[in-house]
C-alpha cells in the first residue's frame, strides 16, 4: 500500500496544485486533440500526483498485466488503452485502488488509511443472525473502490459466488459482451468458468470506462440495456431518449441499484431483473421492491437458517432509495455533481474519478451549492447518520427476535404443540415487511443520508411490523403453552463466530454501537 503521507491518500493539494471545483460530470470530447505534445508533461505530473506504483502482482493495474496480446473487442474495454488519450482521467480511476483518507466517515472506514477492513456482520451482528442460510451470512464486507470490484468477489467467501456468472453483472465491464456472447446460460454458468472467458490480465478488472462512456466519442452511454435498459422501459422511460442531466445519474444506477436473481425449479440462476414494475422516474419506493420480490417463487434466492423462510434479498439500493422524491434529487442535483465534482489539473479541467463520498473529499463537492464551511456539513451530516442508526439499531435487533421467536414456534410444532397456522401466517407475513425494509435501508450505502426523510419512514415502518409480528408471536407461543421470556435470547455468538469456509471470527472492536442522538 502507500505511505500515509501520499497526497493521493491524505487527500491534501501539496505539491500537485490540485484544486477541486464545484459542478457534476463532463468528461471532455475531444480532449485528446488539446492535450497534443503537453500528454507527455500531464503523464510525469499525474505519475507524481498518483503517489505510489504497486509492487504485488494482485493489484497491478491492467496495463502492467499484459500476459496476451488483446483483441480489439477487448482492447476498446481495457481502461489501459483508453489512458492514452486521456491520461489524467486514467490516473483518477486509478487512484480507486487507494484507501482514502482517513477521520473524514464515521459510518464507512473499511476502506481508510490504517484501518481493517470491515465486514457489516461484525458492524451490525444481528445481520449474521438473519442472514444465516447463505453466502451474506459469513462474510458481508464494506466495500472497497470501483478498481477491486471483481477482486472483492475473488477475496469473499466463496458461498458468496454460488448465484453464478449473474455475479458479475455489476462488477466487470465484459458483463455486457459476456451476456451477449452466451445468452442466458450466462447466469447460471459457474461463476469461475464465466470469468476465464475473459483475458487473463483483466479477469479482476472493475468497472472502467467503458461502463459509462462511449468509445466513440466519449458520451456518457448506458452500457447494460440487458438490466437497466430492460427495467427503464418497463417504467416508460426510454433508453435512447436520456438526457445528459439523466444519464449523470443512471449511468450509475446501472450498478448501484437493488435487484432480483431469479431462480428455475433447480435453483439456476436465469436472470437478472431490478424489481421497478408499477415505479417510475423518481419514485421507487421500498414498498414495490418488495411487492416485486414477494409476486413469484422464483425470486426467492435462498433459505433462511433461523426460520426455515425462502426469502429475496436486496442489494446497494442507492438509486432507487436517492431518487425516490429525496431532498437533492428534488433539486436537480445528479450523482456525478457530489461523487464527481470538478478538478483542474495543469489548467485541464475534468470530472474527479476517483469516485468517493463527499466526506471522504473534505466536502469540497457540497461547495457549490451550500455555503456553510466543511465542519459544519460534515456535522450536519453525521447528524442525520447519527438519528437514522440508532433507528436501524434498535428495528435490527427487533427482527432479529421476531427470527428466534418463529425458530422456537417451529421447535413447539416439531413437537407436537398446535401452532396457530393463522397468526402464524400473520405473523411471517409482518415479519418479512419488517425484514425487507430493514435490509433495504442496511444494504444502501449512505447510512440514511441520501434520503434522510424517507430512511426514517422506512426504518420506522420495519419496526412497527416487527412489533405486530412480536405480539401475534408471543400470543400464538403463549396459547400453543410455551413460556416465552420477555428478553430473548439471540444467541448472537452462534452466528457471529466461526463463519464460513474462513472460519470468520467476530471482530466486537468493530461493532457500531448506538451512538447519542441529540
Amino acid at each position: 500500500m502507500v505511505d500515509s503521507k501520499s497526497p493521493a491518500v491524505a487527500g491534501k493539494d501539496s505539491g500537485n496544485q490540485l484544486q477541486l471545483k464545484k459542478g457534476g460530470i463532463d468528461m471532455l470530447a475531444g480532449y485528446a486533440k488539446r492535450l497534443g505534445g503537453a500528454v507527455l508533461v500531464l503523464l510525469a505530473a499525474t505519475a507524481l500526483w498518483s503517489g505510489c506504483s504497486h509492487n504485488n502482482a494482485d493489484s497491478r493495474q491492467p496495463a502492467q498485466m499484459t500476459e496476451e496480446p488483446l483483441s480489439p473487442a477487448d482492447a476498446a474495454i481495457d481502461p489501459a488503452h483508453w489512458g492514452r488519450l486521456y491520461p489524467v482521467h486514467y490516473q483518477q480511476w486509478k487512484l480507486t485502488s487507494e484507501p482514502t483518507p482517513a477521520g473524514l466517515s464515521k459510518y464507512k472506514r473499511g476502506f481508510d488509511v490504517g484501518e481493517e477492513r470491515r465486514d457489516k456482520l461484525d458492524e451490525y451482528p444481528f445481520l449474521a443472525l438473519l442472514y444465516s442460510g447463505w453466502g451474506f451470512g459469513t462474510e458481508y464486507n464494506e466495500p472497497r473502490g470501483h478498481y477491486y470490484m471483481v477482486q472483492d468477489q475473488l477475496e469473499v467467501d466463496p458461498g458468496r459466488l454460488k448465484a453464478g456468472g449473474a455475479c458479475l453483472t455489476c462488477k466487470t465491464p465484459y458483463a455486457p459482451k459476456l451476456q451477449k456472447e452466451m445468452g442466458r446460460a450466462y447466469f447460471a454458468t459457474p461463476y469461475k468458468e464465466v470469468l476465464a472467458r475473459l483475458p487473463k490480465q483483466n479477469q479482476a478488472l472493475g468497472a472502467a470506462c467503458v461502463d459509462c462512456h462511449d468509445n466513440q466519442g466519449m458520451t456518457l452511454r448506458i452500457s447494460r440495456d440487458f438490466t437497466l435498459g430492460k427495467a427503464l422501459r418497463q417504467i416508460g422511460m426510454d433508453p435512447s431518449k436520456l438526457t445528459r442531466e439523466q444519464k449523470k445519474t443512471l449511468v450509475c444506477a446501472q450498478c448501484h441499484v437493488t435487484y432480483m436473481i431469479p431462480k428455475d425449479q433447480e435453483m439456476h440462476s436465469t436472470d437478472v431483473v431490478f424489481p421497478w414494475a408499477g415505479s417510475r422516474e423518481g419514485g421507487i419506493p421500498v414498498e414495490n421492491v418488495i411487492k416485486n420480490i414477494k409476486s413469484s417463487p422464483a425470486n426467492l434466492e435462498w433459505t433462511q437458517a433461523v426460520t426455515g423462510f425462502k426469502l429475496g434479498f436486496i442489494r446497494h439500493p442507492e438509486y432507487e432509495f436517492y431518487s425516490n422524491d429525496s431532498p437533492h434529487w428534488a433539486a436537480g442535483v445528479t450523482c456525478a455533481d457530489c461523487h464527481m465534482p470538478l478538478m483542474s489539473v495543469s489548467h485541464e479541467t475534468l470530472t474527479d474519478h476517483r469516485i468517493m463520498s463527499p466526506l471522504k473529499g473534505d466536502m469540497t463537492a457540497c461547495a457549490g451549492c451550500h455555503e456553510e464551511k466543511a465542519p459544519e456539513l460534515r456535522a450536519k451530516v453525521i447528524a442525520i447518520q447519527d438519528r437514522f442508526i440508532a433507528s436501524y439499531l434498535k428495528t435490527g435487533y427487533a427482527v432479529a427476535a421476531d427470527a428466534k421467536l418463529f425458530e422456537m414456534a417451529n421447535k413447539a410444532k416439531a413437537a407436537g404443540k398446535q401452532i396457530d397456522s393463522q397468526v402464524y401466517g400473520i405473523a411471517r407475513e409482518n415479519y418479512e415487511q419488517a425484514f425487507y425494509r430493514l435490509i433495504f435501508v442496511g444494504a444502501e450505502n449512505s447510512t440514511g443520508f441520501h434520503n434522510p426523510k424517507e430512511g426514517m419512514r422506512v426504518v420506522e415502518d420495519a419496526a412497527r411490523y416487527a412489533a405486530t409480528a412480536e405480539m401475534h408471536l408471543r400470543q400464538m407461543l403463549a396459547k400453543a403453552g410455551e413460556r416465552v421470556p420477555e428478553q430473548v435470547d439471540l444467541e448472537l455468538s452462534k452466528y457471529t463466530g466461526n463463519r464460513g469456509q474462513k472460519h470468520l471470527k467476530f471482530r466486537p472492536e468493530h461493532e457500531i454501537k448506538a451512538p447519542i442522538v441529540k
